[in-house]
């Protein structure tokens, strides 16, 4: 079973408006598997090399269901 947590972030409003033209445009995505993908990109980038981090970074790309 997949746990999720939630968390409130703030953001510039350049970057939720730039966000919001993408998920108009992309209607598979939306704001959670955006900032899933994210996340996990910018651990694994920054030295993070938990196989969990690469594992959520392919499912949220690929959209696989877990």
């Amino acid at each position: 079973m997949q746990v999720t947590v939630s968390i409130l972030a703030e953001i510039p409003e350049e970057l939720h408006e730039s966000l919001k033209q993408y998920l108009d445009t992309h209607p598979a995505w939306d704001q959670d598997r955006v900032f899933s993908a994210a996340l996990s990109l910018f651990l694994l980038q920054n030295g993070e090399s938990d196989r969990r981090a690469s594992r959520i970074y392919l499912d949220t790309l690929f959209n696989y269901a877990a």
